[in-house]
């Protein structure tokens, strides 16, 4: 039960250190055109404006817009600078589940 316990421990804990790992290697990085490379510079630069806004002013319905707005400008950055490998909480369950029945 012990060498269980074990293990499960271990393959969390490769899960959570692993995964930064692999997302911040730099070895896939693609080069981006001029046209993306002024895309992100004004998202750049509207995120930085929102930032600064005194948003103590806006009523709700302002602020949620304001927040759509920045989840979108997000896709769209990722999107361009070409996002990355995201495993879902599921996926990762199935895989520690796998990993148990194998062992």
């Amino acid at each position: 039960m012990k060498k269980l316990i074990y293990t499960i421990i271990l393959v969390f804990t490769v899960g959570l250190f692993a995964t930064p790992t692999f997302a911040a290697s730099n070895a896939d990085k693609k080069e981006l055109t001029t046209e993306q490379q002024v895309q992100l510079q004004q998202i750049r630069q509207r995120v930085e404006e929102i930032r600064q806004m005194d948003k103590s002013e806006l009523n709700r319905t302002e602020k949620k817009e304001l927040k759509k707005e920045l989840r979108s400008m997000e896709k769209q950055a990722r999107a361009i600078t070409g996002g990355g490998v995201y495993l879902s909480a599921g996926a990762i369950i199935i895989i520690i589940l796998v990993l148990i029945l194998i062992l």
